[in-house]
């Protein structure tokens, strides 16, 4: 199955499928429910960021850590979600927030997820204001570890082969400059840098496989993908990476979750 889906096929197959929407503003942690309460895609259920798609944070563990994977695995069962059913994710910000819920499904052990490419901005059919009855599935956890990896394995493979950190922030930030969202600046000793929005053309919709490809075998000089980390500000625009390189076909690549923000929550942490 492809990562992605089109519009239009999503129009075509839209009663097979279970929708979920995972708009978001960071600046503004409830626009997402408002936009959701405004007018969604028929039969979409909601799941939000801070509250649904990440867990506790503890002041060290990053902006937006893991859920806990039953917890979050009982919640999508409660809108039907089962390792049976085909679940589409769409935001209206490019893939960002979609991606996440994408990569967690995949981490539970859920294969049949898709993006919805172009998200709202590309739906071509109406909007509703109602919300679905859920139907309620079981939804059994079959956890991935291997996809992830944390904190104390990046810190053991700096500048190791086998193991190049992507960090997945704008450019300026990767840097060290004008970063506003965490306390200290700058990277991962050894990360190189790909923003996640050159993923995308300028209709916000994913750039074709083959260009994605290209762009990422250069970015990566001769690097498997299946030994790069990817990593952002907290470990949501890392899985907009993640859903690029399987678009693209190169996959394996992993997740440092808790990334930029939990990474320099500790002082003794290296820093460039």
């Amino acid at each position: 199955m492809s990562p992605l889906i089109s519009a239009s096929q999503l129009q075509e197959q839209l009663a097979g499928v279970l929708l979920i929407d995972c708009r978001h503003d960071l600046a503004n942690p409830q626009a997402g429910r408002v936009a959701y309460a405004e007018g969604h895609l028929p039969g979409a259920y909601f799941l939000h960021l801070d509250d649904d798609l990440s867990g506790l944070k503890t002041g060290v563990n990053g902006r937006h850590p893991l859920p806990d994977p039953q917890v979050l695995a009982d919640r999508l069962a409660s809108f039907g979600v089962s390792h049976s059913r085909r679940v589409v994710a769409y935001d209206a910000q490019g893939g960002m927030y979609a991606a996440r819920l994408w990569w967690l499904l995949r981490w539970l052990g859920h294969d049949q997820v898709q993006v919805l490419d172009g998200g709202m901005a590309a739906w071509l059919g109406g909007v509703v204001q109602d919300v679905p009855e859920p139907v309620v599935a079981e939804f059994v956890v079959r956890l991935r570890a291997a996809l992830m990896v944390r904190v104390e394995d990046v810190l053991a493979n700096i500048n190791q082969p086998g193991f190049t950190v992507v960090d997945a922030r704008s450019p300026s930030r990767f840097m060290g400059e004008g970063e506003t969202l965490d306390p200290v600046g700058g990277h991962i000793p050894g990360a190189i840098n790909r923003f996640f929005q050159n993923n995308l053309q300028e209709d916000g919709r994913f750039k074709p496989a083959g260009v994605l490809k290209d762009e990422w075998q250069q970015l990566l000089a001769g690097v498997d993908a299946s030994d790069t980390v990817q990593q952002c500000g907290s470990g949501i625009t890392a899985c907009h990476n993640l859903l690029a390189l399987e678009v693209a076909g190169l996959s394996g690549a992993r997740l440092y979750a808790g990334s930029w923000s939990e990474w320099c929550a500790d002082v003794a942490r290296p820093v460039a």
